[in-house]
């Protein structure tokens, strides 16, 4: 979403994108749910804007070409430059792209930008967002994302009973529940931050206990986690949905040896054993 606000902000509306087949473009589930679209090519629908998927990587050539020059230059090129956080790669692209362009840039066969200006009523900010319907309870409540939101008490809000709203969920993490295009205010209950009160446990029942809380604890990673059908959050500063942050124990872990034992290497063979050995084998 953010990307593509940057490139209508700066070039305007294209015609029309040209992509490959990713989720984020085509719903490509048999059972699509609503429109079938995305949240992306909804948001592109609305504003006028056509949206063509490739059915092989061969079909956009130029773009897989540019890709593939990129990963091995722009990777040399930032070595170079002793870049190694991701701050200082965003700052060094600018420059990068227009040296580049400077190089390798080919004349378009046809010289016409055929990209389109904003009209007045379409609001970018508005538009590229993740927007999913909720209905509003009896209560004045609805859930998402696993948390509930409960609505202000006023006469809009009540004469939304039992009708569906829009959540809206921006790129830099703020989120808004609008009905008609007005924001409604809120507040919100965070289900997966309630904190348990401590269980009073006799001595003769500590043993079922800790089983008991054994139990829960090697199931908690999958019940704190937040639903599926989400947008990324990792480029968020703040947002409604910040997962904590784990604590650095000063030592990095390695999960791919996690629980697993090394295995011992023997001593190195001469080549004339290993030939003796397989000749051996071989008479047996």
């Amino acid at each position: 979403m953010r990307a593509t606000r940057t490139y209508l902000e700066r070039h305007g509306k294209p015609v029309a994108f040209y992509t490959d087949k990713h989720s984020a473009f085509r719903n490509n589930t048999a059972s699509a749910k609503g429109d079938g679209m995305t949240h992306l090519g909804r948001a592109l629908d609305r504003l006028n804007i056509e949206l063509i998927c490739a059915n092989s990587p061969q079909a956009k050539g130029r773009v897989e070409r540019v890709n593939a020059t990129l990963q091995d230059r722009l990777v040399k090129a930032m070595g170079l430059q002793r870049i190694s956080t991701i701050d200082q790669a965003n700052a060094f692209l600018p420059s990068y792209m227009a040296q580049h362009n400077r190089r390798f840039a080919k004349a378009p066969f046809d010289p016409p930008d055929l990209h389109r200006p904003l009209a007045i009523h379409e609001d970018l900010e508005a538009e590229l967002v993740w927007r999913e319907q909720r209905t509003v309870t009896g209560a004045l409540t609805l859930h998402y994302n696993k948390a509930m939101f409960i609505l202000e008490p006023s006469p809009a809000a009540q004469a939304l009973a039992r009708k569906k709203v829009d959540v809206c969920e921006y790129p830099d993490g703020r989120l808004e529940i609008q009905h008609e295009r007005t924001a409604l205010p809120y507040r919100m209950f965070d289900k997966m931050r309630r904190v348990n009160q401590a269980a009073v446990v006799d001595n003769k029942h500590l043993d079922a206990a800790l089983a008991l809380a054994r139990a829960i604890q090697q199931a908690q990673p999958h019940h704190a986690k937040r639903n599926n059908n989400e947008p990324a959050r990792t480029a968020q500063t703040v947002g409604v949905f910040q997962p904590p942050s784990p604590a650095s124990s000063g030592q990095k872990l390695d999960r791919r040896t996690r629980g697993n034992s090394r295995l011992k290497r023997g001593p190195r063979r001469a080549n004339e054993e290993l030939i003796a050995r397989g000749l051996g084998e071989y008479a047996r």
